[in-house]
């Protein structure tokens, strides 16, 4: 593979904005010279939101045509009030059915991926209750919308919440009956906050062995590329800039030169938005 192979083939960008309409985050996007881009499919922070009109649809497909991406260049997320994994279960329903809606929406745009933080036991209820709860969930929705696959993001040990250890996403793959729509997103702040080191050669290769190991990269379909604030096992979500924080330039060089992070979306969520197309052009640059 060619180095412009490569860099056509690495779907890299940001999480945009959908301010003003989702058809927004097109512009958003080619604004900082993306291939690829996460985005929310409505206000992250409610639970309700105005149902797209057809116009708002079409309006984002055409926009898609014209800007010549595919959905699996797009990686929306889901809004931040979703707990699948609540003990309590009509807080647990409430998040359901707010989950359902997101998916139908990532439907009704031609995507394919919805991004999900797993879950939190609250401390009310063992992990292992906790990750029944979030298989559950995902099966229930999955029988209610069809084409959508929930992308699991590992989490950086905060709290109560799950999917900081790899085991985690693979104990609540093994629940999932459709296998076909189970997937994985790799925050690499996350992974470090949670105790997986990324910075030698030997901790990259370590880690990735691990993940392999325990979930396999066949379930891979999304990256969050953050450098971190705070080191190995600080369990602190602080993103920083790509090589201003703790992770280190030498990670994201190898990162950028290893195959099986092409054709996924990768994902920034850097701290200022206002150098994502410095920093993807460096990121680019370190491609052999």
């Amino acid at each position: 593979m060619t180095r412009e192979e490569k860099i056509k083939n690495t779907y890299l960008g940001a999480h945009v904005s959908i301010q003003g309409g989702v058809v927004n985050a097109f512009k958003n996007a080619m604004d900082i010279d993306a291939n690829g881009f996460g985005m929310f499919v409505k206000n992250q922070r409610r639970w309700d939101a105005k149902q797209y009109t057809e116009d708002e649809i079409l309006a984002f497909k055409d926009a898609m045509r014209r800007h010549k991406f595919l959905p699996e260049q797009i990686l929306p997320h889901d809004g931040y009030l979703i707990n699948l994994g609540s003990p309590d279960p009509e807080k647990r329903e409430k998040s359901l059915n707010a989950f359902i809606d997101e998916m139908q929406r990532v439907n009704q745009l031609g995507l394919i991926y919805l991004n999900t933080h797993p879950g939190s036991h609250l401390k009310e209820v063992t992990e292992d209750e906790c990750i029944k709860l979030i298989a559950q969930s995902i099966n229930e929705a999955h029988k209610l919308v069809p084409n959508v696959i929930v992308v699991l993001e590992n989490t950086a040990g905060q709290g109560s919440n799950m999917g900081y250890k790899f085991e985690h996403l693979r104990d609540i793959i093994s629940l999932v009956e459709d296998k076909s729509r189970i997937a994985v997103c790799l925050d690499t702040c996350h992974t470090v906050a949670a105790g997986y080191p990324l910075s030698t050669d030997e901790e990259y290769d370590s880690t990735m062995e691990a993940f392999e190991s325990i979930v396999g990269f066949k379930y891979l379909k999304g990256v969050h590329l953050n450098d971190s604030m705070f080191g190995v096992g600080s369990k602190k979500d602080r993103h920083h800039s790509i090589g201003e924080g703790t992770i280190g330039m030498n990670f994201f060089k190898r990162f950028m030169n290893d195959d099986r992070f092409r054709n996924i979306p990768i994902v920034m969520e850097t701290i200022d938005e206002n150098i994502w197309k410095k920093e993807i052009e460096l990121l680019r640059s370190l491609i052999d």
